[in-house]
């Protein structure tokens, strides 16, 4: 009997067909699978690439469109930005120029300090450089460099440099001494001429020469760089106009009862002869209530010393030889033998301040010719009359000021000091005796011949009017009354009622 086999079946046979063909079908699936997955993996990687592509040109782009800039502050505020640095090199060199074109004689300087910047990057940055310089332009100011001339501390004005401050002062220094004619060993410059008046035409023979011993300005300058205003900056020509004019304003003060020059000047601390000096016209002894006195004068800021030695030659006065004759009438005389003139010269030290005598020292004299004396025959000597010999009136005496136009004033005798015990000059009739304006206790005494000697400032009179004194006779006591600065005999000899030089007789 056939056994039939499970693979001998025809389900049996068509198994194993399907078993025979499994791998196949397999192997084609995973081949599709692959093909499809290879497409999707070359689109994928050209996308990739095209992705790299596109972002790399963006890239390119966007670098190729960012610039560097600079923001622009002032005071840390940003006032805008501007593309480069040079920019504002460019705006500062403008500006300064401005600056030094409309200020041309100061050292201007740019206030650039409070302005900084700051590097930035952006993508097309939207750089408004004109618009910020604009900006910027109407922000900067300037200052000028300067130096304060200070006087004794105090500011006087602002110059340019120190070199501008010192031409000045030099400046000042010189207006108060002059160059002039003279020449003097030793002594270190010259000053200007010195003239001096006379009461008698061959009296001054020569202008009087000077030199100027020293010149110094009293107070202490000091120079101080600083920030300055152009417009307050001074030239050189105005320094020597602030510094050599009084800005002071005069104070007035109205005289009340039971004032006195003395009283007043304490009560101002000032001194009576600051007083005088502001009041020329002033009455010592003499106020009156209501009396208006200025006791400030404007004063410049600085004060020019200079002590000048000055040297004058004069003509000395023959002397008169008195010759007593019966043969002549009473009164009348004879020359009979003219006198001639001599020379001396005359030695000074000035000290003045801002060109005022402020001091005046008499050095002393030289006889360069001596004189011929005049002979006179007189035929009866008549009580009171003179001899023409004049005598010091003071024993012992220095000239403290001399006599006539000197030095911006007019004096119309000498001013003695020596002792106290006046005497007579020469032989005469008193003629005054009392108080005058000015002269304060005076004596006058009028000689007989033409001549007159006056005595001021006496601190008491010990003769009367009408009486005859000889010379030498004691007539006073020396003083400080009337327009005095101090104890000391004004005397003067008159020829005729015209002042003469006292310094032409005496001897």
């Amino acid at each position: 009997m056939k056994v039939l086999r499970e693979q001998d079946s025809p389900d049996s046979r068509n198994a194993d067909s399907n078993v025979a063909d499994k791998p196949a079908v397999e192997a084609g699936k995973i081949a599709k699978w692959w093909s499809g997955r290879r497409k999707w993996l070359s689109w994928t990687a050209g996308g990739v690439v095209i992705a790299g592509s596109l972002i790399f040109a963006s890239n390119q782009y966007v670098g190729a469109n960012t610039v560097p800039y600079y923001k622009v502050y002032v005071k840390g505020v940003e006032v805008g930005n501007i593309l480069n640095e040079q920019q504002l090199k460019q705006l500062y060199a403008t500006k300064s120029k401005q600056y030094k074109d409309k200020y041309p004689g100061v050292d201007m300087v740019l206030n650039t300090s409070a302005v900084t910047t700051g590097i930035e990057k952006a993508y097309k940055a939207d750089i408004d450089s004109a618009a910020t310089l604009k900006k910027l332009n109407g922000m900067l100011t300037a200052y000028a460099k300067g130096v304060e001339v200070k006087v004794n501390g105090q500011t006087v004005g602002i110059v340019k440099d120190k070199a501008t401050a010192q031409a000045a002062l030099k400046q000042v220094q010189k207006k108060y001494t002059p160059v002039g004619e003279g020449t003097s060993t030793g002594i270190k410059g010259l000053v200007r001429k010195t003239s001096v008046g006379s009461s008698h035409a061959s009296a001054s023979t020569k202008t009087p020469k000077a030199w100027l011993e020293s010149a110094s300005i009293r107070e202490k300058i000091a120079y101080e760089p600083v920030k300055a205003d152009p417009n307050k900056v001074l030239t050189e020509a105005e320094a020597v106009k602030v510094l050599t004019e009084g800005r002071e304003a005069p104070i007035t003060y109205t005289v009340q009862e039971g004032d006195s020059l003395s009283s007043i000047a304490t009560k101002f601390n000032m001194t009576a002869w600051e007083i005088k000096q502001n009041n020329p016209g002033s009455r010592e002894l003499y106020l009156q209530i209501g009396d208006e006195l200025k006791l400030t004068a404007p004063k410049a800021p600085v004060t020019v010393r200079t002590v000048e030695k000055v040297v004058e030659q004069i003509a000395i006065e023959p002397e008169v030889e008195i010759r007593q004759s019966d043969e002549l009438k009473a009164g009348v005389t004879k020359v009979v033998r003219p006198g001639q003139a001599g020379l001396k010269e005359m030695d000074y030290r000035l000290t003045k301040e801002n060109g005022e005598v402020v001091q005046e020292e008499w050095l002393g004299q030289k006889v360069l010719q001596p004189s011929v004396t005049e002979v006179v025959l007189r035929g009866t000597k008549v009580v009171g009359e003179g001899s023409g010999q004049f005598a010091w009136p003071v024993s012992g005496a220095s000239m403290s000021s001399s006599f006539g136009a000197r030095w911006g004033r007019m004096h119309e005798g000498v001013d003695l000091v020596g002792s106290a015990d006046i005497h007579a000059s020469d032989e005469g009739v008193v003629s005054f005796a009392g108080q005058q304006n000015g002269y304060g206790n005076v004596i006058m005494i009028d000689h007989g011949n033409g001549y007159q000697t006056v005595y001021g400032h006496l601190s008491s009179i010990g003769v009367h009017v009408g009486q005859v004194v000889q010379q030498g006779e004691s007539i006073g006591v020396m003083g400080n009354t009337g327009r005095s600065t101090g104890t000391h005999l004004h005397f003067e000899i008159r020829k005729d009622n015209t002042p003469r030089n006292p310094m032409t007789y005496l001897r």
